[in-house]
């Protein structure tokens, strides 16, 4: 399985890249094949964490605009919303072709709290003629961080893969540092180096990596100078503007702790864009989305060597790890809990720190791991089945915990008792032995213990 950079790194609407973009992105590939005659109306299936926490993600928003040919990177949240009302008002849409099919979001949209044998995050498209008779159908399951796998892709998982053609493929944290050893390359470099073999040169992957910067960065500004309450009933108060407030007042004075502060704006800022269905980055998922723009933001802000360059080596690094935890592990909370989110978004920043920090490959890999081994076991239970309580503030702890992963291992020779390779593995078998209660169905932990209403 070949992974590029801009498949871990894409922008998208919050507030959930396996909730939302995963789910809008199945209804855009199953709507643009239906049959162009015959089908007089859709309906949709959602099964397993789709359902039981699809409502507070906005899962039955994000098919109805999948379905009426909207893309998650480039629909904006205004006309998302606009036609969503529309759509719910007059109970039918029209598909990419051109044809319009009764849909009732209400109706339509079937909630099965069971989920599909072969992931948690499952969902069946079906496509209805006049008699009934369903015309066209697919099982679709979305596998975390906006990536979906058709069932019949999900069959031929199965059977060996073949690595499409890259200058240095790697599958493990081991192989990724023999091979830049060996050509005396950086992470960031034999990252690039793939990426360009795919047709694309240095000058066009450095202007997309400066556009997902862009992106981040614009997130950031958007989430602290917009204040209000987060939609969903929670009542959750947004908090960077204020943050940002004090931040700038601090950053005039001697408060040895302002670093911090603006560490936890930037998260806070980006996950409360996130947390109302705005445009964010997945990065590595959405819900995760704020941990890596708000290390770029401390390294921008606070180290004097800090550029353009060294901002896209940030980006090139961090996604060698991810691609890493998506080749041998999982990046879904439904899957493996909130360890595959904030837990790999944080193991991610930390490598891309150590990196422009001067690290060595082997301080890379152990700033990754540090990150990763002080994630192990999170749960993910969301309070009312929304990206918020504890969602937010733990983009902030992960950004923390990033950085101090990347400062200890800098600070270090980059011999360690336990590889990337080891603890990736560990939080895989982690996830799978977590009981499903903790892993996005909001039907244990603060979930069920914190009372809303």
């Amino acid at each position: 399985m070949t992974i590029s950079v801009f498949d871990l790194f894409k922008i998208g609407l919050g507030p959930s890249s396996s909730h939302t973009v995963g789910p809008m992105l199945a209804a855009l590939q199953f709507s643009s094949s239906v049959p162009e005659s015959g089908v007089i109306s859709i309906r949709a299936t959602l099964y397993g964490s789709l359902s039981l926490t699809g409502a507070g993600h906005a899962t039955d928003k994000a098919v109805t605009l999948g379905l009426a040919g909207c893309h998650p990177e480039t629909t904006q949240p205004d006309q998302a919303n606009m036609l969503w009302h529309t759509v719910c008002q007059l109970k039918e849409l029209s598909l990419p072709r051109g044809c319009r099919v009764g849909f009732d979001p209400h109706r339509d949209i079937v909630f099965d709290d069971h989920p599909l044998p072969e992931h948690p995050n499952g969902m069946l498209f079906e496509a209805m003629a006049a008699d009934g008779q369903v015309i066209a159908s697919q099982v679709y399951f979305s596998v975390g961080g906006g990536f979906i796998v058709s069932a019949e892709e999900w069959d031929e998982t199965a059977a060996p893969q073949e690595q499409c053609a890259t200058s240095y493929p790697f599958s493990s944290g081991e192989q990724l540092q023999q091979l830049c050893e060996q050509n005396s390359l950086s992470i960031a470099e034999l990252v690039m180096a793939n990426e360009c073999t795919e047709g694309n040169d240095k000058s066009a992957v450095n202007k997309r990596l400066d556009a997902i910067w862009l992106a981040m960065e614009s997130c950031m500004q958007r989430g602290y100078s917009t204040s209000g309450v987060l939609p969903g009933g929670l009542g959750v108060e947004r908090r960077a503007p204020e943050l940002y407030l004090r931040w700038q007042k601090e950053n005039a004075g001697k408060d040895p702790l302002q670093v911090m502060d603006w560490v936890n704006v930037c998260a806070l800022a980006v996950n409360e864009e996130n947390a109302a269905g705005g445009r964010v980055v997945t990065s590595p998922t959405n819900g995760a989305a704020g941990v890596i723009p708000a290390v770029i933001a401390f390294h921008k802000q606070y180290d004097r060597e800090s550029n353009s360059e060294t901002i896209r080596q940030f980006l090139l690094t961090a996604a060698a790890i991810g691609m890493l935890y998506k080749k041998n592990a999982s990046i879904s909370a439904a899957e493996v809990g909130c360890q595959g989110e904030i837990g790999v978004a944080s193991s991610m920043a930390a490598a891309g720190l150590a990196a422009v920090w001067g690290g060595s490959i082997a301080q890379v890999e152990n700033a990754a791991e540090i990150a990763m081994e002080h994630h192990l076991g999170m749960t993910c239970d969301p309070v009312a089945g929304l990206v918020q309580v504890p969602c937010i503030e733990r983009n902030s702890m992960g950004a923390v915990k990033a950085i101090n992963a990347a400062r200890l291992a800098v600070s270090g020779d980059g011999r360690h008792r336990v590889s990337l390779d080891q603890v990736i593995a560990t939080m895989y078998q982690t996830g799978k032995d977590m009981q499903d209660r903790y892993k996005e169905t909001s039907l244990g932990g603060l979930a069920v213990n914190v009372v809303y209403c």
